[in-house]
């Protein structure tokens, strides 16, 4: 039985078109069952309405954290998700609502986390002179970028690379790396126990 995912989004949904190019396969563990995006018009809904996804708006300006987050709860639980996949979804979510969804709750990070958790991260990169540098498929936890990495990959940092050259070589294998990660959780092969991530 397919696991039944949502994803939240704010933009363009590029990590999403690969996730859902990724549960087009037939042997693929999870379906994707709902997308929402903070922001109407993101051009993401799009991308889920071709798909013939179901999509919601849910904004949050004048609104409290926890009065979003209990809608976006709602509509989760109402489209009976499983796991929740946050791809470019630019909200820190309320600690009730990350506990609410612990184990089953999933980001995708353009660095080798532990490193570089935040914002600005190529230009940090670049900035502290790194070599390496890369994406990790992660579980949420309250604590900002700090939760157990599920799947990494790395990439080069040229001399020559600035923040946007950079950011689209992170890019790419994020399309690679987000549908590995979610398959490993979708599967249970990967799980969160005592903010840990256990696998096998």
């Amino acid at each position: 039985m397919k696991k039944r995912v949502a994803v939240l989004i704010s933009g363009r949904g590029s990590n999403l078109s690969a996730l859902i190019g990724a549960a087009a396969a037939p042997d693929y563990p999870a379906q994707i069952v709902l997308v929402i995006s903070n922001i109407a018009g993101a051009a993401g809904l799009a991308r889920a309405a071709e798909a013939g996804i179901p999509t919601a708006t849910i904004a949050h300006k004048g609104e409290t954290r926890e009065a979003v987050d209990a809608e976006v709860d709602a509509a989760l639980r109402a489209a009976n998700a499983q796991i929740v996949c946050l791809a470019g979804f630019m909200r820190i979510l309320s600690d009730g609502f990350v506990r609410g969804w612990e184990g089953k709750l999933i980001n995708i990070h353009p660095s080798l986390l532990p490193a570089y958790r935040g914002t600005r991260v190529h230009e940090r990169v670049i900035e502290a002179g790194e070599a390496l540098s890369g994406a990790s498929v992660h579980f949420v936890v309250p604590e900002l970028d700090a939760g157990p990495v599920i799947a990494q990959e790395k990439v080069p940092v040229h001399p020559s690379d600035t923040p946007e050259i950079l950011a689209a070589r992170v890019l790419t294998i994020e399309h690679k790396l987000y549908p590995a990660g979610l398959r490993m959780v979708a599967a249970g092969e990967v799980r969160l126990e005592k903010g840990l991530a256990v696998f096998g």
